[in-house]
């Protein structure tokens, strides 16, 4: 008899998280009253980036970050690992809704190109390993119409300020001598991502915080701001500002329908062979991704496996969460399948299964808001482009509320508002609607050998407000 394969471990914040678990550092629950100069609601990336910045701009400040559940349980714990230049919104709108025109959005474009060398400088000096390794990324087309659309993405790019060293494009030989995809028609490289692990530079900022003198609390819950209180389910803070950084947990402190919570699912291959990976040729550090209108995301791991994600279910009713991230075993399968599909002839093992949910408005568009009369700023909606747009958001959020005035606050995802999403049921279906318009695109293209982007993918991408 053949043995069964023993099915992933699934969920429990998903495999970054896991594999640290014995290492993960333990910060207490607020309880009673405070008072601090900087509450930061939200222990991800952004939290733990605003409270970096806001040191280094006034060591003297009295900072505390407030973390509902563990430091890093949101999408900054479970995410595909790239730190990647690409911009948190349509470049487009923001050109249109800016007075500076495509000229803002070419400067808010420089800032995330110049921010994927600027986290690895900092980790570098603060002395953090986060598996970071700057080796670009590799976005592979296998359809004609998906290498069509790579060749039209390529003139945006070079129209918002990218050179041809920073993105180029690859034909099928080019593509498979970077990594052996059989059915790949061609592709295209970006040079400005890295790959990082999430869960180490989650630990690796909350560490650096606490060294300059933040103090984390975690198990605490922020209920509600009213003007310069906070309530706990412990306690009340009275701060003098406050940065909400809660991404795709926003919903109670920011409105239900100033973005929603849109999921994202995850495996992880056990550890392949040295001969299987010289079959697969994916013989560096690149990042993986593809021109599909249902895109995958995937990473070589330091330890030698493939961590690939995709959208699976894409939106639960209501804009919930999903906890601890539990898959369904029909989207494992789904990843699998498109992972063989890639790699035809490797046993693919998956060893642990996980999903997360990232924030997205109504035009996919992030924004970095402060008010100075209230004293309340936030800075939210990065729709899966999280890493850099964390650390620059977060960053730009600090020096608006502490008046310093830098070329990236006047970026124009400040002050940008997006339009408020459909109350239920109206958004679900259309979430669902957009997802299932793209998959049928996909094999719409597939089955055809199409040359040309479906109708379907392009009604899709106009209903959701992705069209640049």
């Amino acid at each position: 008899m053949t043995a069964l394969a023993a099915a992933p471990r699934n969920g429990e914040l998903g495999f970054w998280m896991a594999g640290l678990a014995h290492k993960r550092p333990s910060y207490p629950r607020f309880t009673g009253d405070g008072s601090v100069d900087l509450a930061i609601i939200g222990g991800g990336y952004t939290g733990l980036w605003a409270a970096y910045f806001a040191k280094k701009l006034e060591p003297s400040l009295s900072v505390a970050v407030f973390e509902a559940e563990q430091i890093g349980y949101g999408a900054s714990g479970r995410n595909g690992g790239w730190l990647s230049a690409m911009p948190a919104g349509n470049r487009a709108k923001f050109a249109r809704a800016s007075e500076g025109g495509i000229e803002a959005s070419r400067a808010l474009q420089q800032e995330f190109i110049a921010g994927v060398d600027a986290v690895l400088d900092i980790l570098q000096a603060e002395g953090i390993d986060a598996d970071q390794v700057k080796s670009g990324a590799l976005i592979a087309a296998h359809t004609k119409a998906g290498l069509g659309r790579l060749a039209v993405r390529r003139d945006a790019e070079r129209k918002y300020g990218l050179t041809d060293d920073d993105v180029y494009l690859l034909d099928r030989e080019e593509f498979q001598k970077e990594v052996n995809i059989s059915t790949v028609h061609g592709g295209m490289f970006y040079k400005h991502c890295a790959r990082i692990h999430p869960a180490k530079l989650v630990y690796g900022l909350a560490d650096t915080v606490t060294r300059m003198g933040v103090n984390i609390y975690e198990g605490s819950r922020v209920g509600s701001i009213d003007g310069n209180t906070l309530t706990l389910d412990g306690g009340r803070v009275t701060a003098a500002k406050t940065f909400v950084c809660t991404e795709g947990y926003s919903g109670q402190l920011l409105g239900s329908r100033s973005l929603i919570p849109i999921n994202s699912s995850m495996i992880v291959t056990k550890p392949l062979s040295d001969e299987e990976w010289q079959q697969i040729g994916w013989n560096g550090p690149q990042n993986l991704n593809d021109s599909a209108h249902t895109f995958i995301y995937s990473q070589r791991t330091a330890d030698g496996r493939i961590a690939i994600g995709g959208r699976g279910r894409p939106y639960r009713y209501g804009s919930g969460t999903g906890g601890a991230g539990a898959t369904a075993q029909s989207t494992i399968d789904l990843l699998t399948t498109k992972l063989s599909a890639f790699f035809p002839g490797i046993n693919f093992e998956v060893d642990h299964a996980w999903s997360g949910v990232l924030g997205v408005t109504r035009d996919w568009n992030g924004g970095v808001q402060w008010d100075p009369a209230s004293g309340i700023g936030s800075s939210t909606g990065y729709a899966g482009h999280g890493v850099t747009a964390a650390y620059l958001g977060a960053r730009t959020l600090a020096e608006l509320a502490f008046d310093r005035k830098t070329e990236r606050t006047s970026l124009p995802w400040v002050g940008y508002r997006a339009p408020k999403w459909e109350p239920e049921p109206l958004r679900w279906l259309g979430v669902h609607s957009m997802y299932s318009l793209f998959g049928f695109a996909d094999k719409w293209e597939e089955r055809r050998d199409s040359t040309e982007t479906s109708l379907l993918a392009k009604f899709g991408s106009r209903l959701a407000g992705l069209h640049e």
